[in-house]
């Protein structure tokens, strides 16, 4: 049995079935326009290695609409809600619901209870599958889409600082002092910031404190002096495992719980973890935000309804929307450099415009 907060049965029915079917009809749309538009960009680079042809360009495409999945289902709930409720409204169904004494909350009711349950969805979508999806498809770019390295923890083009010095390495594998840096350059940098000499090396390995360099090759900016150095040296002291093993963590390519432990890992190896956490929590917030879209895309069937312009409802309800997902991304950023807390970056702008929704609807309709 339904609670008293929802319509009807078939009305509930009614009002989520058309709901959903507007959801997936735009989230197609979207995703299969961007996508065609992204293998358009890359469809080249993967052709480009020898042996590559359409079994590859299926490949991307598994990987790559994952990604655009995730990304877009927030925006696909909030374009179909105003969809739906502009139809409605159009139709005098709204007028027709309110005439038959139900509230604006109980008309959405349906449409929250849709939205909660594709929020839940989108959640288990993004930790069990475009995770493992983003993780393949970095490690496939890593090697400009040839042969996958065995070790999906591999790390393409890192760079690491040393005081005022830099430590740059095409790859990154292994793992603590086992971890090999290939493709090494060093930049030695002078007090005033610019650079006086550099190092070249075809490998580092970890030497307690400091990497072992070989094959290397020193060239001086002030004389213009190419040499060799010899195979022992040791170069950026500075550079630890611990900087190591904060670069392998990528937050995107990590499910929720080996996140939450890698973030432990660090946070006893005493390193900055400000930017992880922020993205853990919005590993969770993120997919509520499909809950959200609803409540602020409401004015489209609710907000000025004796007024008749239909059109300027639905921009206001699409820009409170977009509105939201602007200042998100501002308060992960904020986040991401200790501005904010991480918790309050994640789930402050989620609470803020739920309070601005309800706001919204309750001023003009209820």
């Amino acid at each position: 049995m339904l609670l008293d907060f929802f319509p009807s049965r078939a009305l509930t029915w009614y009002i989520a079935k058309t709901f959903i079917l507007r959801i997936f009809a735009v989230l197609a749309m979207l995703v299969l326009i961007l996508f065609m538009l992204d293998l358009l960009g890359n469809s080249a680079n993967i052709l480009a290695t020898p042996g590559n042809g359409n079994a590859e360009l299926f490949k991307y495409a598994s990987l790559r609409i994952p990604q655009l999945i995730q990304r877009f289902v927030p925006y696909s709930v909030l374009l179909a809600t105003i969809i739906t409720l502009a139809g409605f409204s159009a139709n005098s169904e709204v007028v027709a619901m309110k005439a038959a004494g139900l509230s604006a909350h109980q008309i959405l009711a349906p449409l929250l209870l849709t939205a909660g349950v594709l929020a839940a969805f989108s959640l288990g979508f993004n930790d069990r599958v475009v995770t493992r999806a983003t993780a393949t498809l970095a490690a496939w770019k890593a090697v400009d889409y040839g042969a996958i390295p065995d070790d999906p923890t591999t790390r393409a083009n890192v760079y690491f600082s040393d005081g005022r010095d830099i430590l740059m390495a095409r790859q990154l594998s292994g793992r603590g002092e086992d971890t090999v840096l290939t493709g090494v350059t060093y930049y030695r940098r002078d007090d005033a910031g610019m650079i006086g000499g550099m190092v070249e090396a075809s490998r580092a390995t970890w030497a307690a404190p400091g990497w072992r360099v070989e094959d290397a090759r020193r060239f001086d900016v002030a004389t213009t002096q190419t040499s060799n150095l010899a195979p022992d040296v040791v170069l950026a002291q500075g550079v630890t495992l611990d900087q190591i093993a904060l670069r392998r963590v990528v937050a995107e390519e990590e499910p929720i719980g080996q996140l939450a432990r890698s973030i432990e890992a660090l946070d006893e190896a005493g390193s900055r973890t400000a930017e992880l956490k922020a993205k853990w929590w919005n590993k969770l917030s993120g997919p509520l935000a499909a809950l959200l879209m609803p409540l602020l895309g409401a004015v489209a069937g609710f907000g000025l309804a004796r007024s008749g312009q239909l059109f300027a409802r639905a921009v206001i309800g699409m820009s409170l929307g977009f509105a939201y997902f602007v200042v998100e991304n501002a308060a992960l950023a904020m986040g991401s450099f200790g501005g904010y807390p991480p918790l309050l970056a994640a789930w402050g702008p989620f609470f803020l415009f739920l309070l601005v929704g309800e706001m919204v609807l309750i001023k003009t309709e209820e």
